[in-house]
């Protein structure tokens, strides 16, 4: 919960610059890398929050950090910032409520759309039409594959959950023949 609120007061902070220098793009490649790179990799993590490491040698990892991506000073004075005030760990929801807030000022939404296997270009096209009508946003869609689903899709945009997968009917078979025994 804590994390959550931290996340959203500096992402609403990093939102207002963005705004304000057009930065939106730069800003959540940046964030979405760096939160890729410290939620993969758990000595870039350990060197970041680890309080046995002083504050300066933690601010150092950072500045090589912000070094290799080659960011803008904006991001990276915030991304020095977080470790600074020891927030490094909300990193990954502050990428993560940045990029919703982006995407609602732009109107779009991100999508998922799981398959039980590779879904045409073609069909892609046509389930993100389909989302597109539904949600009344532009809607960016990710394709994933899940054997696991037999067959079918399920789609997910924000809280909309189209669940068409055979499995689900399946599950919903038994249930319904279970209660009439």
């Amino acid at each position: 919960m804590k994390n959550t609120i931290l996340a959203k007061r500096y992402a609403k902070a990093l939102f207002a610059v963005g705004k304000e220098l057009g930065a939106f793009d730069d800003y959540t490649k940046a964030l979405g890398e760096m939160a890729e790179l410290y939620a993969s990799t758990p000595e870039v993590r350990d060197a970041l929050t680890n309080p046995m490491y002083p504050l300066d040698v933690r601010a150092k990892v950072m500045e090589h950090l912000v070094q290799a991506l080659g960011t803008t000073q904006e991001m990276g004075n915030f991304l020095n910032l977080l470790v600074q005030k020891k927030r490094a760990d909300v990193l990954p929801d502050i990428a993560e409520v940045f990029q919703a807030m982006v995407d609602e000022d732009r109107n779009v939404c991100q999508g998922t759309v799981v398959s039980a296997t590779e879904l045409s270009a073609d069909l892609q096209v046509k389930i993100k039409a389909t989302l597109e009508k539904i949600t009344s946003k532009s809607v960016v869609l990710k394709a994933e594959v899940d054997p696991s689903i037999l067959g079918g899709i399920i789609a997910k945009v924000g809280d909309l959950v189209l669940d068409g997968s055979i499995k689900t009917q399946l599950a919903g078979l038994k249930e319904s023949i279970k209660g009439s025994e």
